[in-house]
């Protein structure tokens, strides 16, 4: 019987961590749009891999309990791979906090209530999460533990509170750390760990598209000014999730790693830091 990995969001960080750490394990592959998740299906079996796409919206429980009694179909569920979600550039607010937010939350409590003795998942936040005032201890705990159905409700959450698509992005993927934190202690409670990786700018193509779009500018010079003096590659946030998800990373759990070439580190403290 085969080991079985969940993954949500068809994009190259997800298929990078799940060609790293997932041969001689069922995939069951999640994602919104079929042609993508097929795409991807195929590329990974074509190179040995078992993988078998579903139809997933991150933003509908209902959705997500469907593929997880897929994968229960084969086995217990040992890992979880969080990569779907969309960006600033690609939804409006009301999506963005729908997805990102609500969909992450929904996922990581429904797979925490049935995650094997010894498993183990990781989601994919983001930088922008580290690049707004910090939250109160009292807002900070809200988005930890405020019931999922209640999450959108929250007054910092409501849209006469949300600037503008970035605003409502930082603060899903701020939410996205808190719920980690607070769901570990859940996932510690069957004998799983859970982590959050935040990356900076990664090459996908759509980041390519964002480098062509309105906001190509902003980005380039993010990374052109950060320590590394570059963008990141899927294959070196797929480093970190296999540490996270080994056995050598049995001593971590509820923590967010920020992998951004040192972007945020500018933002603060160098040439990145705002006027």
């Amino acid at each position: 019987m085969k080991e079985v990995m969940l993954v949500t969001g068809a994009g190259q960080i997800s298929m990078a961590i799940a060609r790293r750490i997932g041969y001689g394990k069922k995939i069951i592959l999640g994602d919104k749009n079929m042609q993508n998740c097929e795409t991807i299906t195929k590329i990974m079996n074509d190179a040995g891999f078992d993988v078998e796409p579903f139809e997933m919206d991150l933003s509908s429980r209902e959705s997500i309990l469907a593929m997880i009694k897929k994968a229960q179909e084969y086995d217990e569920i040992k890992y979880l791979v969080n990569g779907a979600g969309v960006s600033p550039s690609q939804a409006p607010i009301k999506a963005i906090l729908k997805v990102d937010l609500y969909g992450t939350a929904v996922l990581l409590e429904e797979v925490g209530k049935v995650i094997a003795s010894g498993g183990c998942g990781v989601t994919i936040s983001s930088q922008s999460g580290w690049r707004m005032p910090q939250l109160t201890a009292e807002q900070d705990f809200q988005l930890a533990m405020t019931p999922t159905e209640e999450l959108l409700e929250l007054e910092i959450l409501r849209p006469e509170n949300i600037r503008d698509t970035l605003h409502a992005y930082q603060m899903a993927k701020r939410c996205n750390e808190k719920r980690v934190m607070a769901e570990c202690v859940k996932w510690g409670e069957r004998g799983a760990r859970l982590n959050d990786i935040a990356p900076g700018i990664i090459v996908t193509p759509l980041a390519i598209d964002e480098f062509n779009g309105i906001r190509g500018d902003f980005y380039k010079n993010m990374f052109a000014k950060c320590p590394a003096g570059r963008p990141g590659t899927a294959d070196e946030v797929a480093n970190v999730a296999e540490l996270l998800m080994s056995d050598r990373g049995a001593f971590i759990t509820g923590s967010t790693f920020l992998i951004d070439g040192g972007a945020t580190s500018s933002y603060y403290y160098g040439a990145l830091r705002p006027e």
